[in-house]
């Protein structure tokens, strides 16, 4: 698929910036790309520590929510902390149980059963708390849009503080303007509100958690230090939960990777040695594709409590077997979202030409729990809009995808009454929708979507063109530099015009890495690519010059082939030694 190269120039004079900072200019540049533009937000990006993290009690409610828990201690009431089921509600409640057990309080966990009872608070799963004899409701990663739930609970007589980090339900009155909506909460913690002076309000459901513990400690002449070695978990959430790597986002990753890498949390090490990590660096790729599916899994296919119980171990043979399960789970998912994302791209390559610029699919052998991975799955391979819906108890429910210039959330609300339920924001979106009405949805979105084709090519973002010092120690210490990467934070591409090809070499057990000779600079470096980009690449070349050139390419080599590259630059550690390696993520002929 072509894809638009961007490469965004910096106006202005640079040099100040890098006077006062002590920072190369490229990579100024690349936070200035990133929105990171003043002289202290660029220095506490690369050397923002714990003491940078803002004050807890600064957020809204926050001296309220810890005075009710600590009273409920005191006074040995029944908390229940309510969850959720995927990385982040698990994280959240590992936080809070570990935070207020070091308190003595008398707590418990609840976390829905994702298919019976959905996302979030529902009334009977407070029915059965209260036969339970709960008295005080805390939730993480939930609550705030649980207007019903949260009056049951309070009208049943029992306390409810409310963190959440989603957004607030508004209504939308005559003049356009937004009326929020709060719970009738005891207290509500939630950087979101508007009367919320919180400087950062990015955090995930397990930061709020963080902070919560953190005020929570101090009213209990805690020391704070002992919060630290929470932060592994809040650190794991805000990866998995693709919320901004940046401000302190980036600070509790930076400093709960550490701890990850030592962590002295049994079910944890049990995990990373199930997945073969436990000899290896733990980098922010590992928590997100390996860690984080596991602790996800749970909650789709069986229940979330499996993953808490894992982190909450300190039997080593319990740890084991969860660790075990969770692996497995894993695999399960994986082997049940490759199966239909196959089956999904046949079918739809059948009729290409006639797919329309939103794709709505409904297949229902795609297990509820994964239509939202599937549908991301289906708009990255088409770049475009993806709904998949399946066949739920009721009635078919699904999730929405959405490509970057398409506000999902917006073009379902202009459709609202075809669909039974739905909620998201503009990159994704779930709904519930009457089986009569799919065709309809489909037919309404496409005939309202204004994308043009530009709007429809992926588009690659570039930082710079490929430096000549990119192997060099001192950029390479840069780029380390700038991890973690993710989300506001990606890993910077570069790019390259007119690169000489020399020779490939097809590499691995499974065949599925290409190691190509490039010389750049009149210097002979190696660049790797994988599984689908080098089948692209072979099958491109195959079409532009022959399968005999592409066979001599992969044999002796050639010497008149030129090309132009989209690199990344992997770092790699051999007996000690760093190197820079490149890394092709897109190429044309």
């Amino acid at each position: 698929m072509e894809k638009l190269w961007i490469l965004k120039r910096i106006k202005g004079d640079l040099r100040a910036l890098v006077k006062n900072t002590g920072i190369e200019e490229l990579f100024i540049k690349i936070l200035i790309n990133r929105n990171i533009k003043e002289q202290k937000d660029i220095i506490k990006f690369f050397k923002g520590n714990l003491d940078d993290l803002y004050e807890p009690y600064m957020m809204k409610d926050m001296e309220n929510g810890v005075a009710i828990i600590k009273n409920a201690i005191h006074e040995q009431k029944n908390i229940v902390i309510y969850g959720d089921y995927d990385v982040d509600g698990v994280s959240s409640t590992v936080i809070l149980y570990k935070g207020l057990k070091r308190c003595g309080a008398k707590v418990s966990y609840y976390v829905p059963n994702r298919e019976e009872e959905g996302y979030g608070m529902c009334i009977s799963g407070i029915q059965k708390l209260k036969e339970e004899g709960a008295q005080v409701i805390l939730t993480c990663d939930n609550g705030i849009s649980a207007l019903e739930e949260v009056k049951y609970a309070v009208n049943e007589g029992m306390e409810v503080v409310v963190t959440d980090h989603h957004q607030l339900s508004f209504k939308t009155l005559e003049n356009g303007d937004k009326k929020y909506i709060l719970p009738e909460a005891h207290a509500i913690i939630n950087p979101h509100r508007e009367d919320c002076e919180y400087p950062f309000k990015k955090l995930c459901g397990a930061g709020i958690a963080y902070k919560f513990v953190q005020a929570l400690y101090r009213l209990f002449n805690i020391n704070n230090s002992e919060t630290y070695e929470l932060l592994q978990y809040a650190s794991i959430a805000t990866i998995c939960d693709v919320v901004d790597l940046v401000d302190e986002n980036r600070i509790i990753v930076k400093e709960g990777l550490k701890l990850v890498n030592q962590t002295n949390n049994l079910g944890l090490r049990c995990l990373l040695k199930e997945l073969n990590l436990d000899e290896r660096e733990i980098k922010g790729y590992n928590v997100g594709f390996n860690i984080g599916p596991c602790i996800n899994a749970t909650g789709r296919l069986k229940t979330a409590d499996l993953s808490i119980e894992l982190l909450l171990s300190e039997d080593e043979e319990k740890a084991k077997k969860l660790a075990n399960t969770l692996y497995e789970l894993n695999k399960t998912r994986q082997e049940m979202t490759m199966e239909n994302v196959e089956e999904i791209i046949e079918e739809l390559n059948e009729k290409k030409d006639s797919l329309g610029k939103v794709l709505v699919i409904y297949k229902e052998n795609v297990h509820e729990s994964i239509a939202g991975i599937v549908a991301g799955r289906i708009k990255d391979h088409f770049n475009l809009p993806t709904i998949v819906l399946t066949k739920g108890k009721e009635m078919p429910k699904g999730s929405a995808r959405s490509i970057e210039g398409y506000n999902m959330f917006e073009e379902l609300l202009k459709c609202k009454d075809l669909i039974y339920k739905f909620g998201g924001h503009p990159m994704a979106a779930g709904l519930s929708i009457e089986e009569c009405n799919i065709d309809k949805l489909r037919q309404q979105l496409n005939q309202n979507c204004t994308l043009s084709k530009e709007e429809l090519m992926p588009k690659i973002k570039l930082e710079n063109v490929l430096p000549e010092n990119y192997s060099s120690n001192n950029f390479r210490a840069y780029l380390e530099m700038l991890e973690p990467y993710g989300k506001g934070n990606p890993k910077p591409l570069f790019g390259a015009k007119n690169i000489k090809v020399i020779k490939g070499s097809i590499l691995g057990k499974n065949k599925n890495v290409l190691k190509l000779n490039l010389n750049i600079n009149n210097n002979i470096v190696k660049a790797i690519m994988f599984s689908e980009l080098m089948e692209e690449f072979i099958e491109n070349l195959k079409e532009a010059y022959g399968e005999l050139y592409v066979q001599q390419i992969l044999n002796e080599g050639v010497q008149d082939l030129y090309m132009d590259f989209v690199f990344s630059l992997d770092i790699n550690e051999y007996m000690g030694r760093k190197s820079v390696e490149l890394r092709v993520q897109d190429f044309r002929i």
